[in-house]
């Protein structure tokens, strides 16, 4: 780490004078915890990290960050896949962790006032007596938290039928970059004006730092009606998800795994799948006993018709627990298989989802790569895993490469580069594939808007000069900017 500057000397006397030794962390060893989050090739290490418990001590270290021009960046439980929450190495990280009550839980209106530093999980289980629950649900929603949903716009294996977190989100409390506080949106659900929240969700912390969050939260359905159908080819179970919409059907959840990612599952917690099946659609009904009656005969001669080798449906609440739990251990459980791999969420339309999927194949295959593939095929959104071995000279180089082709198919089919885990760093160079010059224009106009100096969470989401986010084909340049890659 660079030695420190009198400018840094100056904001860590101050930050002092808010935070007590233990919520102000400078100790190398202390900072090297936060260095990377999700996505471990990046890593940086800040010059301090200070753990706020409320609102007017995030603003209080906002103010002196927008006073020293130190640029900060928020961080949850870093469960991150795009390096959204990599730090500056000249700058501070605000950890919000600590900030995890839940202010308020109204089952009369639906809604729950929360801290920033509370997991999905806790919400849900918060609501759960009153027969209630938050409806984004990531695979890490046991870990990852409000304020990383808000971050990301996240979504999670329901968000076919419920949509993202912004679609949950009444209102926000903030600190904007210059310290100020701002209430965002209202608690009622008939609120006027802009969508204020809804423009936040997903800014990746360009704007500022939520401190509070007014949710909105559902019902839980009186019946699920869960099915595993086996296909004999990833491409199959595509296609099979495409005749399941134009039923007119919309389930709670559609997913798809492949051999690949059923053979991590099946490592990581002990899941089992039929033999022989090349992938497998996990396809949820919920509403209503009479509703989800009625359409689960319909689902399953849909399902046989398109050419599903078998289907098993959940028999009772323990069965659709395990099926889910296999699904949701993917990613982590691919560490079984690779030691180390990239997670990418391109979007492609759902009518192509099968080209998509075969392409994947090609891509990998010509990169001598294992990609497995599991994913929201509900809404197109893929979650291609690309592995490869660090420890290998130039396997990350080859693993970026295939991560690079596959983002540039789903920009090739009007797809997008992320459906719920951002730009971060890591896709930062295909923002001006996707979008045009005057796009980025009034993006970065926007967010100049909220902090005109830049400081919150700097360098994500832009292509800052030749950098980009993967090394493509084995160009280095993020190395100029302090960022390190593990290999």
């Amino acid at each position: 780490m660079a030695p420190l500057t009198s400018p840094t000397q100056h904001l860590l006397r101050e930050l002092a004078k808010v935070f007590p030794k233990d919520r102000l962390l400078a100790d190398p060893a202390q900072l090297s915890a936060y260095a990377s989050d999700g996505l471990t090739a990046f890593a940086v290490t800040p010059r301090a990290v200070v753990v706020p418990l409320d609102t007017d001590e995030v603003a209080a270290a906002v103010r002196l960050c927008a006073a020293t021009g130190t640029p900060f960046t928020a961080r949850g439980s870093g469960t991150s896949l795009s390096g959204g929450s990599v730090p500056n190495a000249d700058g501070i990280v605000l950890a919000m962790n600590r900030m995890d009550r839940i202010v308020e839980l109204c089952p009369r209106t639906r809604t729950a006032v929360v801290q920033p530093g509370v997991t999905n999980l806790a919400v849900s289980k918060a609501a759960a007596p009153h027969g209630l629950y938050f409806a984004p649900d990531p695979s890490s929603g046991i870990i990852c938290t409000v304020g990383g949903n808000l971050a990301f716009n996240a979504g999670g294996v329901h968000c076919l039928k419920y949509g993202m977190t912004s679609n949950h989100v009444l209102a926000i409390r903030a600190v904007l970059a210059d310290g100020s506080i701002a209430e965002l949106g209202s608690a009622s659900t008939e609120g006027a004006g802009p969508d204020l929240p809804g423009l936040f969700c997903g800014s990746e912390g360009l704007f500022g730092v939520a401190t509070e969050a007014t949710l909105k939260l559902v019902p839980v359905p009186e019946r699920f009606h869960t099915v595993l159908a086996t296909y004999p080819s990833v491409g199959a179970a595509g296609d099979a998800v495409s005749a399941v919409i134009a039923s007119g059907m919309l389930p709670g959840a559609l997913e798809i795994m492949d051999k690949l990612a059923m053979q991590a599952a099946e490592a990581g917690v002990g899941a089992r799948y039929p033999p022989g099946a090349e992938a497998v659609l996990i396809v949820e009904l919920e509403g209503t006993a009479e509703g989800v009656a009625s359409e689960a005969e319909t689902l399953a001669d849909l399902l046989r018709d398109s050419g599903a080798a078998s289907l098993h449906t959940a028999a009772d609440e323990s069965e659709r627990a395990a099926i889910w739990r296999g699904r949701k251990c993917a990613f982590s459980a691919a560490g079984q298989l690779s030691p180390d791999f990239i997670v990418q969420d391109g979007v492609v339309p759902r009518s192509r989802l099968g080209e998509a999927l075969r392409r994947i194949a090609e891509v990998g295959e010509r990169h001598g790569i294992a990609v497995a593939n599991v994913f929201h095929a509900g809404d197109g959104n893929l979650h291609p895993l690309i592995m490869y071995d660090g420890r290998v000279a130039g396997a990350l180089d080859r693993a970026e490469a295939c991560a690079a082709d596959i983002l540039r198919i789903c920009i090739e089919m009007g797809g997008s580069i992320t459906g719920e885990h951002g730009v971060g760093l890591e896709k930062r160079a295909f923002l001006p594939e996707m979008f045009s010059a005057d796009d980025i224009d009034l993006m970065r106009r926007t967010r100049r808007a909220f902090d005109p100096g830049e400081i919150a969470n700097r360098g994500k989401m832009f292509p800052e000069g030749e950098a980009p986010a993967l090394r493509l084909y084995g160009l280095h340049p993020l190395e100029k900017e302090g960022i390190a890659h593990r290999m």
